[in-house]
């Protein structure tokens, strides 16, 4: 499991970033944030709770926290997934939920134990969130019954966010495959020559390959196999490309084509494309509202032309 949202993406800051999405548990509606496809993502225990209590659904999620039970599960779950989680402070915890006067809120346990199972929101859309593990417990807590329901349309919102971003990257990589052979078809008609043996014509296309890699990744697919101790040409440093990486790689492809045309010299062409992949990427990483437009974009013509 991936630090679990970067240890909760420390607390309180970056969680605003993530991606908020929702679930309909038989009718109530539940929010969810994070990664659903890579199992970490968080789930409003503050929605969850509404199902039993509308009006005050923070006495249910703090009744709850009261639970010998519960603190076993939440101290449990830290242990395996956080390595800086306070067990003295837990433990104290454990010995006093036995008695009737002891009351936790969430904030109280984050703040005691440095806990990240369990992340408060502020404002008008916050609430208390716990990862899938943690709520899906507390769900059954609510009742089993709606405990399944929560899970059937979890179930579905990760397909669906699988299928989207299964969908993304393959629009990506079609679209660099197709840029691909309008690059070799230039190297075939302007570098390759009657006169080259087979292994200088693969050379050529090699050489050409790796002046885009120079240019975007810094180094030769070799040099990449090396470094990661891979044996054949399997997978390829493309393949782990992030999206800005491709969509630059797709410009690079087409301005070396054209600049192949006009018998640019190659370690010309190399210094051009260099420029050309550092601008683009610092513009895409400055500007990601405009890479999530264009993986949108991509993705609709992609369902309405397929």
């Amino acid at each position: 499991m991936k630090e679990i949202i970067h240890a909760a993406t420390d607390k309180e800051g970056d969680k605003d970033s993530m991606k908020n999405m929702k679930i309909d548990a038989n009718g109530t509606e539940i929010r969810v944030m994070g990664d659903v496809v890579n199992e970490d993502a968080y789930i409003s225990l503050t929605d969850i709770a509404k199902y039993k209590n509308p009006d005050n659904a923070f006495i249910v999620v703090a009744n709850w926290m009261r639970n010998y039970s519960t603190i076993s599960f939440l101290g449990l779950w830290e242990q395996i997934h956080n390595p800086n989680f306070k067990p003295i402070e837990f433990d104290r915890f454990k010995a006093e939920s036995g008695d009737n006067a002891f009351t936790l809120t969430p904030q109280q346990w984050i703040k005691a134990t440095d806990a990240i199972g369990i992340v408060s929101k502020s404002g008008r859309y916050g609430g208390t969130y716990a990862h899938t593990d943690i709520a899906f417990e507390f769900a059954s807590w609510i009742s089993p019954e709606f405990k399944l329901y929560i899970i059937k349309d979890y179930q579905r919102l990760k397909k669906d966010e699988s299928d989207r971003l299964a969908i993304g990257w393959d629009v990506k990589r079609e679209l660099s495959k197709i840029n691909y052979r309008i690059h070799t078809d230039a190297v075939k008609e302007f570098l390759i020559t009657p006169i080259l043996s087979p292994q200088e014509m693969a050379y050529t296309y090699a050489s050409e390959a790796d002046i885009l890699n120079m240019a975007l990744f810094g180094k030769t697919a070799v040099q990449w196999r090396n470094e990661k101790g891979i044996k054949g040409k399997t997978p390829n440093i493309r393949d782990f490309a992030s999206a800005e990486e491709l969509v630059v790689l797709i410009n690079l492809e087409d301005t070396n084509a054209d600049l192949i045309r006009q018998e640019v010299p190659k370690i010309e062409r190399l210094k051009i494309l260099r420029e050309k992949a550092y601008r683009q990427l610092e513009l895409l990483r400055k500007n990601q509202d405009t890479i999530e437009a264009l993986k949108k974009n991509l993705i609709e013509d992609t369902e309405t032309n397929g």
